[in-house]
């Protein structure tokens, strides 16, 4: 499955540009009314600035001596001016002017009121009988320096509160989703064999919908389940006792008979009985394996149980050399490993485990058992390098990594499902550890761990 975003991430994203745009929104707008007002008091500050300087200008010229020079009000030093003006007469003849006037950016026209250019705002007046005219100019640029500096006002604390944003919607967000990051941790510590409903307090209206319906499908796959394991242990269950009826009946016809033919025949049947008997064991087995019921009350010795079973499996297989690694015991202490999984589940576990290396084994070659006092398990077997993709299909029910060898396919089938219903796991390998060929099945039965035993 393609993993996709998370809805944590993109609620934070989400709410950031929300946030983000709003702002930037509110900035334009904002913006907007301040260049109007800008523009007003500007205009404001043309029309007064007209007002003031005309008294003046007139008494100034007026009074002089030559009226038709141009000439300034006063003899201050060159500076920069933000407003220049021209007082002319009617004919337009510059009779006075500011320090940085140039008369070519005025208008040509003698006007009154407000007009403007491509660079700059005017304002004009008359006096003394529309013989005197005074424009006053501002370059538009210093009207548009003013509202970049309004902008840049407000955009800065935009840049500045944008990661401030984030950090603080990603808090809000994981807040306002804990019951959700809950149910989250709860599906995924949840075991493979547990399909009890998941229960999780205060779930958002729009997840209890998920949730139901999650709950549901595990009841169904629950019952669903439950019904194909009854079913495959009552048959198992009740093939058992005709099966062996069989194969009494078999081995006594054995006896009575004495054509060879027959004879033949008869140890064929047997076999066959016997590999139904077998079959109805392992379909037992893996019935239990697959029902739960895995783990008891109270913590067991698993060294002495694990000795107990080599010891039955050596008998039964007296060919076999079964070398068995354990950690050394204090002779005050009973045993370095107890566990709270099954006795006959941790004898089924044993038993498959070390039956498929006998199988599959090269003959006379060692069985290496080991067992640590941490609980994990390995045992290996000198055979060839199993293919990897070969290795990945072992797990499932009838699979053998050797269709020559006679067997059910079944062992570790079984294996799996009581690793697995315990919450422990299980590692094939081929080559083994430290080897160039064989075969391992290592299982870490962290088995210590859980304190009461699945229902």
């Amino acid at each position: 499955m393609n993993s996709t975003s998370s809805l944590q991430k993109n609620l934070s994203i989400g709410l950031t540009l929300g946030v983000t745009l709003l702002w930037a929104i509110a900035m334009l707008g904002a913006i907007f009314v301040s260049q109007d007002k800008l523009n007003q008091q500007f205009d404001s500050a043309l029309a007064e600035t007209a007002q003031r300087i005309m008294p003046l200008a007139v008494v100034e010229i007026l009074n002089r001596e030559d009226s038709q020079k141009p000439q300034q009000i006063m003899g201050f030093e060159a500076h920069e001016e933000h407003l220049v003006y021209l007082v002319r007469d009617q004919a337009g003849a510059i009779l006075l002017q500011s320090h940085n006037a140039n008369p070519a950016a005025f208008n040509q026209a003698l006007k009154t009121g407000f007009s403007s250019s491509a660079s700059h705002r005017f304002y004009g007046a008359s006096a003394v009988r529309n013989t005197l005219f005074i424009e006053v100019a501002e370059p538009l640029a210093q009207r548009q320096e003013a509202i970049k500096a309004v902008a840049m006002t407000l955009l800065w604390p935009l840049i500045i509160l944008i990661p401030f944003c984030f950090i603080g919607s990603w808090i809000f967000v994981r807040y306002s989703l804990r019951s959700v990051l809950a149910y989250q941790a709860a599906v995924e510590t949840r075991g493979s064999g547990d399909l009890s409903a998941i229960k999780v307090d205060g779930l958002p209206l729009e997840f209890e919908v998920i949730a139901d319906s999650v709950n549901s499908l595990l009841n169904r796959l629950r019952r669903a389940l439950e019904s194909e394991r009854s079913f495959t242990a009552n048959s198992a269950h009740e093939l058992r006792t005709p099966i062996a009826t069989g194969l009494a009946q078999v081995q006594r016809l054995q006896q009575e008979v004495t054509e060879d033919t027959v004879k033949q025949r008869l140890l064929k049947l047997e076999a066959t009985l016997r590999g139904l008997s077998t079959l109805s064991e392992k379909l037992m087995q893996l019935a239990k394996a697959e029902g739960g019921g895995l783990l008891a009350m109270e913590k067991h010795d698993l060294i002495n149980l694990l000795k107990i079973v080599l010891d039955d499996l050596q008998r039964t297989y007296p060919d076999s050399n079964i070398v068995l690694t354990t950690p050394s015991v204090n002779p005050h202490q009973h045993s370095v490993f107890t566990s709270l999984i099954d006795q006959d589940a941790f004898a089924i576990l044993i038993r498959n485990l070390v039956s498929n290396a006998i199988k599959h084994g090269v003959f006379n070659e060692p069985i290496e058992i080991s067992f640590t006092s941490g609980g994990l398990l390995s045992v290996i077997n000198a055979s060839d390098v199993v293919p990897k993709e070969k290795l990945v299909q072992l797990r499932q029910r009838f699979v053998r990594s050797n269709n020559s060898v006679q067997g059910l396919g079944l062992g570790l089938a079984i294996v799996d499902a009581i690793v697995s219903g315990v919450g422990a796991n299980m590692q094939l390998k081929s080559p083994a550890s430290g080897r160039s060929d064989g075969f391992e099945a290592v299982s870490y039965t962290h088995l210590t761990l859980p304190t009461t035993p699945y229902v």
